[in-house]
């Protein structure tokens, strides 16, 4: 078994509980964590024996499109995409963070992380 780990994806999104939020968009950054047998893959150096991460690239790009008031909402699609997407992921967490969210401060950015079961 292996974790794989896409971080750092960079998205411009509408996610927010704010009317202005809707307007301007904000920043959102994405990273997964996949857990998956890479064995084959280990052993034949071929692409199609493992995690192809152009694709979960795509699948989260095309989720970060649906705009969504909570953060909770786009992780669950998140992982809904990429369990039916790519079904031999074992398991996947996302972390979902929205830099300098309007909460009357000063904050970098605020984060959700969550699994599958």
């Amino acid at each position: 078994m292996s974790t794989i780990t896409i971080e750092g994806m960079e998205f411009h999104a509408y996610h927010g509980c704010l009317p202005e939020e809707a307007i301007t968009g904000n920043t959102f950054i994405v990273d997964v964590y996949l857990e998956t047998d890479t064995s084959k893959a280990e052993k034949s150096d071929d692409l199609n024996d493992t995690v192809n991460y152009s694709t979960v690239y795509e699948i989260v790009k095309n989720e970060m499109a649906v705009i969504s008031k909570l953060l909770e909402h786009v992780g669950r699609r998140i992982l809904d995409s990429l369990q039916s997407k790519l079904p031999e992921i074992e398991y996947a967490e996302v972390k979902v963070s929205k830099k300098n969210p309007p909460i009357g401060g000063q904050v970098e950015h605020v984060s959700l992380i969550m699994s599958t079961e």
